[in-house]
């Protein structure tokens, strides 16, 4: 799609008036990571009621996850520390999301093995991202290692979480992701030693 993906045009039209000014993509990245924790801290608790805030945290998150790059992009302030630093902020809270929502599930008929399906899910969901990362910088087109459809990204799923979150849907989604993080990881992985040129 040209211009990117729908979110990304709305942080584009969101950070305009930061151009210029004192506020830094990094700034936004920070800003990222602690809307980000804070959002899972929620989900750790694991009532309705602080899944509805971890909901809003984690849009607000996801935004701001947009909106770092989009001013790097726009105030021509892009550099390979920045990249860097956002890209493990984006690993460590993708991961956390699953692990705090197994401890917020922690008291349901599973008990403590939550915390043990969304400790695998988060891990492996942390892999599969960091080989995606190797494999996208293998690749000579600069293009995505999971390429989005209809002006979305593979990964605007996860402004789907908030209102799994709200919906009470967190328990299907901790099991579909503690099978398909790992399911997803070996992909990755496949995809990444096949894409090595022979010898």
């Amino acid at each position: 799609m040209a211009g990117g993906s729908w979110s990304h045009r709305i942080a584009r039209v969101m950070v305009l008036p930061l151009v210029g000014g004192p506020v830094t993509p990094n700034h936004l990245t920070t800003a990222r990571l602690a809307t980000g924790v804070a959002a899972c801290a929620a989900f750790a608790v694991g009532t309705g009621t602080w899944n509805f805030w971890g909901g809003v945290l984690w849009i607000l998150s996801a935004l701001l996850d947009r909106a770092d790059g989009e001013l790097a992009r726009l105030g021509n302030a892009s550099s390979p520390w920045g990249h860097a630093y956002d890209y493990a902020c984006d690993v460590a809270v993708n991961g956390l999301f699953f692990l705090a929502i197994g401890i917020g599930l922690r008291d349901g008929g599973l008990g403590l093995w939550t915390v043990a399906m969304g400790a695998v899910a988060g891990a492996t969901v942390a892999v599969a991202s960091i080989l995606s990362e190797v494999l996208e910088r293998r690749r000579a087109d600069g293009a995505k290692a999971y390429a989005g459809y209809g002006g979305f990204d593979f990964d605007d799923v996860l402004y789907l979480f908030a209102p799994v979150a709200w919906l009470g849907w967190l328990f299907p989604l901790l099991v579909g992701a503690a099978i398909g993080g790992p399911v997803f990881a070996l992909l990755t992985w496949y995809r990444l030693i096949s894409s090595r040129s022979p010898a």
